[in-house]
């Protein structure tokens, strides 16, 4: 028996009442869902269409009346929490409570459309927001909405039918062979120099050198392990150690012996120090660590070490110090390195991410490979 088309009722000015059959029960009851437009008779017709499809296609939900605001409670706590990581987890949070709750948080979440949150990406934009920020917070709720699907609360997800803002590739700066000798000679006089010469070295992050400990560290066979990340909490004080974000960041990284040497003037330095002022070793065994044992601030040594070598070298203030890994990949690219030798030094996923992040090396590469083959073929004639 064919299901009946459905029909809509006039309720009062510009208000239609929708009426969906679904079928009949075991008893032979016949059941509706029914729904409220306010609008024109073309919305109401256009509603009645669209839920007749969905029927037919299996993919109807029925409107459940939980706000957005409710739903995001649940899936941050039964989705989110213990899937990913505590920092990302925060960050999900943080962007979520700040831009989308107070716009659309009282919206049912069966109510939410591709134009709503057209609008409140509009309007970020429009207050100067950076495209970083709002594919940012478009991210977790994206997320969000596609396990609404998952779990039968929507039929589909709207955050997939929105055009985001570009997002312009920030140009990466990275120091000549000159300009990275210039500023280790400038450090070194600086209570942090094995710092800087591990970071231009090894390529790691800073999250990652903040994070290293001792027991990680082999001086005599010049190795460094990266077994754990150090994180801050954006809001609030503390800190907590997480391991690496993928398998990958997880590695052993061979450092040069000059490196090597600058890490163990650093270890004897620190314990002197340290017996000097009566300050116990502690249970961090952190390498680079503030005098109570705990791990450096990143904004403080950027701003009392960092920003003040490259003034001493004469470098520019714009460089970063997330930009000493740039250096590193780029010069070892520069001469010929393999790249797949440079993404695991860094800790990438793939070599692809290595090869895209630092295409503006490949010219270079090609072309000393064109003069090696240049030789082997017609002897450099």
């Amino acid at each position: 028996m064919a299901k009946s088309a459905g029909q809509v009722v006039k309720r009062g000015d510009r208000t239609y009442l929708v009426r969906v059959p679904m079928g009949t029960d075991a008893k032979g009851k016949r059941s509706y869902h029914n729904h409220t437009v306010h609008g024109t008779l073309k919305d109401a017709q256009a509603y009645l269409s669209a839920a007749l499809r969905e029927r037919d296609l299996g993919t109807f939900v029925e409107p459940g009346k939980d706000t957005l605001d409710d739903y995001l409670d649940k899936w941050l706590a039964e989705a989110a929490k213990g899937r990913v990581r505590g920092q990302t987890f925060e960050t999900y949070e943080a962007r979520l409570r700040r831009y989308v709750r107070p716009a659309l948080g009282d919206r049912r979440l069966c109510d939410l459309t591709p134009l709503d949150l057209q609008t409140l990406y509009g309007g970020m934009t429009a207050r100067g927001l950076s495209p970083q920020t709002v594919r940012q917070t478009h991210a977790p709720l994206r997320l969000a909405l596609e396990q609404a699907v998952r779990w039968g609360m929507l039929s589909r997800n709207v955050a997939t039918l929105v055009d985001l803002p570009h997002q312009e590739k920030r140009e990466m700066q990275a120091l000549t062979p000159e300009e990275a000798q210039a500023f280790l000679q400038a450090a070194q006089e600086d209570p942090w120099r094995a710092l800087w010469a591990l970071a231009l070295d090894t390529g790691m992050r800073p999250e990652e050198y903040l994070a290293l400990r001792w027991s990680d560290v082999d001086l005599p066979g010049r190795t460094v392990r990266v077994q754990q990340v150090l994180v801050r909490p954006k809001a609030g004080p503390g800190y907590r150690f997480e391991p690496p974000k993928t398998p990958k960041s997880r590695r052993t990284i061979p450092v040069g012996g000059a490196t090597a040497k600058a890490l163990s003037a650093h270890k004897v330095c620190k314990a002197r120090e340290r017996l000097a002022a009566g300050v116990p070793d502690g249970d961090l065994g952190l390498v680079f660590a503030a005098e109570n044992g705990e791990p450096l601030r990143l904004n403080n040594l950027t701003r009392r070490h960092f920003k003040t070598l490259l003034a001493k070298a004469g470098l520019s203030a714009t460089i970063r110090l997330y930009d000493l890994r740039h250096t590193c990949a780029t010069l070892l690219l520069a001469a010929g390195e393999n790249p797949k030798v440079v993404s695991e030094r860094l800790g990438h996923a793939s070599v692809t991410l290595t090869l895209d992040t630092y295409s503006h090396v490949l010219p270079t590469m090609q072309r000393a490979a064109a003069d090696r083959l240049d030789a082997i073929l017609h002897g450099g004639r």
